[in-house]
Parts: C-alpha cells; sequence; structure tokens
C-alpha cells in the first residue's frame, strides 16, 4: 500500500513538473524598443533564435523604436500575460524615464515583470583620433580651464550618455558644455570632427570608428578593463574619478501578472541561450558582458540606476513634458 502511494506521490510530482513548463503553443513575439540593426536588436534576433529552436514555435523580433520606449512597451504591456509576449528594453527605460518625462505613459514596476538580464555594456572616453587629448588626464587638465569649457555630446537629453557623462563631469569636479545629437551616429561623426571634444562610447556603437581610425577610446568607465578593448584603462587607471562607471545595460521583460513559473522558464531558457559558444562569441565581438542570473538581478538593477540617476538629476535639470 506504501509502495502505491508513493509512486502515486511521484507521478503526482512529475506531472506538476511537467504542467510547470513554459512550452508555448503558438508564436512568441518579442516587441523591442532599438531600431533594426542596432546592437540590442541583434542581440535580440540571436537568442529569438535559440528559443525557437528549443520551444519549436515562432519567435519573432519585432522593433517599435520611437517614443522613448514607449511605443514598444505600450504595444506589449496589455497583452495576456502568458509569456508569449515580451519586450526588450534598457537602463534609459526602466531607471531614467520615470524620473524626468512629466507624463510617462507606461510604469516599469505596475506594468512590467523582469524576466532576464541580455548584457551590460561599459562606456568609454571617446576623442577624435587627431585629438590633441592623448590621454584621459590630457582632457582633464583641459576641462580645467574655465575660460573655455569643453563640448561632450550626447545622443539624447536625459538618456544614459548624457546622464553618465554628467556625472563624470562632476567628479572630475569641472563644468563642460552638453550638446545634444538627434541620432548615435550624428554624436559621433560630431566626436571624430573635432566639433565637440569627446563623448561617451562603446564597443558597440564607436568602436568601428576606432578601428577605422576616425576615433581614439582614452579610458574606459569601468571598474575593469573591457576584455573587447584590453589595451584602454579603466578611469582610475588613466589618472581620473575612483569608483565610477558608465554602463548600460539591456533587458527582457513581460506583463505585469506573468506567473512566476513562466519567467522562471523563459529565464533559464535565455540564461542557456546566452551561455551558448557561438553567442557568447558574437557577444563578445560587440563588446557585451553576459550576466546570467535569475530574474531578480534586473529588478535590483532598475532600483540601483534610478537611485544613481536621481542623485545626477540633483544638478542636470532634464523635464520633458
Amino acid at each position: 500500500m506504501k509502495t502505491i502511494q508513493y509512486l502515486a506521490a511521484l507521478a503526482l510530482v512529475a506531472s506538476t513538473g511537467a504542467m510547470a513548463q513554459f512550452a508555448p503553443s503558438s508564436a512568441v513575439k518579442i516587441s523591442s524598443v532599438f531600431p533594426t540593426g542596432s546592437g540590442p536588436d541583434v542581440v535580440a534576433r540571436v537568442v529569438a533564435e535559440k528559443l525557437q529552436g528549443r520551444w519549436g514555435q515562432p519567435v519573432i523580433v519585432d522593433a517599435k523604436p520611437g517614443g522613448a520606449g514607449a511605443v514598444a512597451i505600450n504595444g506589449m504591456k496589455g497583452a495576456a500575460p502568458t509569456g508569449n509576449d515580451l519586450v526588450v528594453v534598457d537602463v534609459g527605460n526602466l531607471s531614467i524615464n520615470p524620473l524626468i518625462f512629466k507624463k510617462l505613459s507606461y510604469d516599469p514596476q505596475a506594468d512590467l515583470v523582469p524576466v532576464a538580464l541580455l548584457y551590460k555594456t561599459a562606456f568609454f572616453v571617446a576623442v577624435a583620433a587627431d585629438s590633441p587629448f592623448k590621454t584621459y588626464k590630457d582632457l582633464m587638465a583641459a576641462a580645467a580651464h574655465k575660460n573655455a569649457p569643453l563640448r561632450y555630446g550626447s545622443n539624447a537629453v536625459g538618456g544614459p550618455i548624457h546622464l553618465g557623462s554628467a556625472r563624470l563631469e562632476t567628479a572630475m569636479g569641472t563644468e563642460m558644455l552638453h550638446v545634444p545629437y538627434r541620432e548615435t551616429s550624428q554624436l559621433y561623426a560630431a566626436v571624430a570632427t573635432g566639433e565637440i571634444h569627446w563623448a561617451y562610447g562603446s564597443v558597440a556603437t564607436a568602436g568601428g570608428l576606432v578601428r577605422g581610425n576616425r576615433l581614439r577610446f582614452l579610458a574606459v568607465a569601468d571598474t575593469r578593463r573591457s576584455p573587447a578593448m584590453p589595451e584602454v584603462p579603466t578611469l582610475e587607471e588613466a589618472g581620473g574619478p575612483k569608483g565610477l562607471d558608465a554602463l548600460t545595460w539591456v533587458a527582457l521583460m513581460a506583463p505585469k501578472g506573468t506567473p512566476a513559473h513562466v519567467v522562471a522558464d523563459i529565464n533559464k531558457a535565455v540564461n542557456d541561450a546566452l551561455s551558448q559558444n557561438d553567442v557568447k562569441e558574437k557577444m563578445a565581438s560587440f563588446g557585451f558582458a553576459i550576466s546570467t542570473g535569475p530574474a531578480q538581478q534586473v529588478a535590483d538593477l532598475m532600483s540601483a540606476d534610478r537611485a544613481n540617476y536621481a542623485d545626477v538629476l540633483k544638478r542636470v535639470k532634464v523635464s520633458i513634458d
């Protein structure tokens, strides 16, 4: 009798475990706040291909840039919380926008639930290849002159590059002139031609211009050197502020109300995809650092960076209607 009861219990556990597995019976749609062909978009498609092979269902990446992420997020947030609708976003959408938009059409905490971190990437201090600033200390010395403030740029007012640069400006104890551009390509073209003195850039966004001898990286705003460009010193190694970083990250989110077991299963599937050698090689080519782990790490990053940027915004006044 006890044997029969034991076997029945095992069968129940096995049945429950099988029911808990996320196995979509129809296509999975991943909306993206990023334009087609951008680094995050490429990563999303690489991961989607792996998920499609795992689940046996189409996994479609739908690029919907615009509205500071609102177009993609609002198009997904009201979907049924089954795991079939996801969205790829970054630190700006989750931690910065709630601080700078007077009327934000979505609430990252009320409308979304973290699923998985896709990657982190650090920003480098980029100057023109023929810039007179040969080292980061040269840049610091020039920034100390009050008569002719240095000009730095960003691709969006209130974005990670703008606010990250403002943090560095404060840490250096200087005042510089911020020049915003509409597109990333315009920003780095302005650095390369000397229209502005420097800008933060990643391997994915500015690395091509470095390899093409149009830009030069003086330092990386991280606590350790980038494996993609190990010859570039950290800010601290270059004589800059200690313990200061400028990182951005990209995550996968689901509609609020998505069951915890579904989130956990998708999280595992994404982590498994990111751990495959061909994916790791692709990510490394972009300078993206994979950080596999539970969905909680996304929630932790959201909270920590919201506090960090709130501190920056006490000095850099940014408000968008």
